[in-house]
């Protein structure tokens, strides 16, 4: 089996990377900085960066990080893809200096959304100081948050999370936009060898940006009003109000990115015994709050 410790890293495209200089400087409260080939990368931790944005023609997101721990973790990673005949490409030198890791493998899954599998990323070490006070975010051990994904193709998308990437079904959730006698729409939710209730989730319809949401982690509750009141005084745009998810029991609300995600910036997600956990169909997305009306039309299909 394939061991994906968390997710390392997002990478993103966008048209404006002064926009997402300032989104991540004056509203996430993360540290911006550019490289010498113009590649944006934030730092919300001791790694240089968590997320990378690369100057493009779109606004859209582009890769997911997983990692694993080793030079052998990544060797078996890879007669895995060999064993389930999945095509993979390595990176070369060049792509592996821009992620900062000694190797990586490409593999695009079903519904065409871009994997990147990297061990032994490289570090300064250089402190975090959040330039917004932010006390810290949740990653360490636990990765950099969790992603969702669009998987129009989804039976084939999720058997391919499930045995080749080696996630493993946390929860899931039949969303039925149109009421009981509509059709279902459903996401499954994925954990990896971390204690998050979900590092993946992925959701049965396309999306034009590439990614449902991304959402980050911090350690208290004040840093998430002070990060809603950083979003208004930014003019950022509100995808959904505050509220507390069901599944993972985070305290979040969301925002859009420059490159027309969203992302969801939370507190209190829940740290799972994976030898106790009972995987269930939860039927409601959160216990209370989370109005994804205040969001665009279509952000009903963006709300788990």
């Amino acid at each position: 089996m394939m061991e994906i410790r968390g997710l390392a890293y997002v990478v993103a495209e966008s048209s404006d990377l002064d926009r997402w200089v300032g989104y991540a400087r004056d509203v996430l409260g993360m540290m911006p900085s550019t490289t010498a080939d113009g590649d944006l990368l934030i730092k919300m931790d001791e790694r240089q960066f968590r997320f990378q944005v690369q100057p493009g023609s779109n606004d859209k997101y582009s890769a997911s990080g997983w990692e694993v721990a080793n030079k052998e973790a990544f060797e078996q990673a890879l007669k895995v893809l060999q064993a389930a005949d999945v095509h993979y490409e390595m990176g070369s030198p060049e792509l592996c200096a821009k992620r900062h890791v000694q190797q990586l493998a490409v593999v695009m899954d079903p519904s065409g959304n871009r994997h990147e599998i990297v061990w032994g990323f490289k570090s300064d070490f250089v402190h975090f100081a959040s330039p917004q006070g932010v006390s810290r975010f949740i990653t360490g051990d636990y990765g950099l948050g969790h992603t969702v994904l669009p998987a129009p193709d989804f039976d084939k998308t999720v058997a391919f999370a499930r045995d080749v990437l080696g996630f493993g079904l946390s929860d899931i959730y039949n969303f039925k936009p149109a009421g009981d006698a509509g059709p279902t729409i459903r996401i499954h939710f994925f954990h990896c060898a971390n204690g998050r209730h979900h590092s993946l989730a992925l959701a049965e319809f396309p999306s034009a940006a590439g990614c449902v949401h991304v959402m980050v982690e911090v350690d208290n509750m004040p840093e998430v009003g002070r990060a809603m009141d950083r979003m208004q005084k930014s003019q950022v745009k509100l995808s959904a109000t505050l509220g507390q998810h069901t599944n993972d029991k985070m305290i979040s609300f969301y925002m859009k990115t420059p490159s027309n995600f969203d992302l969801e910036f939370g507190y209190g997600g829940a740290i799972i015994d994976w030898d106790q956990h009972i995987t269930h169909e939860f039927t409601t997305v959160s216990l209370w709050g989370h109005d994804f009306s205040v969001g665009r039309p279509e952000s009903k299909q963006q709300e788990a």
